[in-house]
């Protein structure tokens, strides 16, 4: 599993992480949304609209906790570990910037995707 932030016209490249050993698609998007609303807190951006095409992901958010039922282990530890920072920075952290479901059905893929389906 690996995930990334593109800007959605140009598809240029803000963030990549991974590829992790053992992950989710609904752990790439959940990491993938918090670190890109870190990313524009940062930049000082609050207005720049997140899309994710997963509906489970942008409920974590909202919720402040993933809810993954993948088990820890000693191949994915890293990843859990993001996942709690993930979680920590959700929890202490507002932000205005709205996440916003990708209509994949009518759009098309997610320009963030790796091309793999």
């Amino acid at each position: 599993m690996e995930y990334r932030g593109v800007w959605t016209d140009d598809k240029t490249e803000l963030f990549h992480q991974g590829p992790f050993k053992e992950g989710t698609n609904n752990i790439g998007e959940f990491l993938a949304i918090v670190h890109a609303l870190a990313w524009l807190q940062k930049k000082g951006d609050d207005k720049t609209l997140i899309y994710s095409d997963s509906k489970t992901a942008i409920s974590w958010v909202n919720r402040k906790k993933a809810n993954t039922k993948l088990p820890p282990n000693a191949k994915n530890a890293d990843l859990f570990d993001l996942i709690r920072r993930a979680e920590k920075w959700l929890k202490e952290n507002t932000w205005k910037n709205p996440v916003t479901k990708w209509e994949t059905e009518i759009w098309g893929e997610i320009p963030a995707d790796f091309g793999r389906k």
